[in-house]
């Protein structure tokens, strides 16, 4: 019989808690799971050792996913993509993106209209350019549509004035 010993704060993961069974770690949960299991210190943990065990993974996957976005804006299926490849589990991280998108962390039209926005008054690069790139980064063709005429009559682009930039800069280099 395995009971729960104590649960308490990690210095290291403000809003997360490690569970100790029997003296021993266990998993770091947030205190929304240990909610929803309804786990407290005293209690048997014998036959839900599964489910906390899927939430602390569940758990870990998103605060990876969320570190990725706080160093870089990502598109839903690069996210998706970049998690799956570093070797975490698909259904893992289809639920921690949609948590993500549910707390609006997680926005193609958004990610679509700040990177165009970028490569096109940054980097001067073109409408197909940037339709290119974002369908690399796994954003939709209709949003991304929606992005580039957004930031191209907001900005005022001409077309024609980066085509001909372009041209300019290749020319010199010719």
């Amino acid at each position: 019989m395995s009971t729960i010993t104590a649960i308490s704060p990690t210095p290291r993961h403000p809003g997360r808690f490690e569970l100790l069974v029997d003296g021993k770690s266990f998993a770091t949960l947030s205190l929304d799971a240990i909610e929803r299991l309804n786990l407290a210190v005293g209690r048997d943990v014998d036959g839900i050792e599964e489910r906390i065990a899927a939430e602390a993974a569940q758990l870990k996957v998103y605060d990876r996913a969320l570190n990725m976005l706080a160093f870089r804006a990502r598109a839903s299926a690069e996210l998706a993509r970049s998690l799956v490849r570093k070797g975490e589990l698909k259904e893992h991280v289809d639920r921690a993106i949609a948590r993500l998108q549910e707390q609006g962390l997680l926005d193609d039209a958004a990610f679509a209209q700040s990177f165009t926005r970028s490569k096109v008054l940054g980097a001067g690069q073109s409408r197909r350019r940037v339709q290119q790139d974002l369908a690399r980064k796994g954003v939709a063709r209709d949003v991304s549509d929606a992005a580039i005429d957004t930031v191209f009559e907001e900005e005022g682009v001409d077309q024609g004035s980066v085509v001909e930039e372009a041209a300019r800069k290749k020319l010199r280099s010719l």
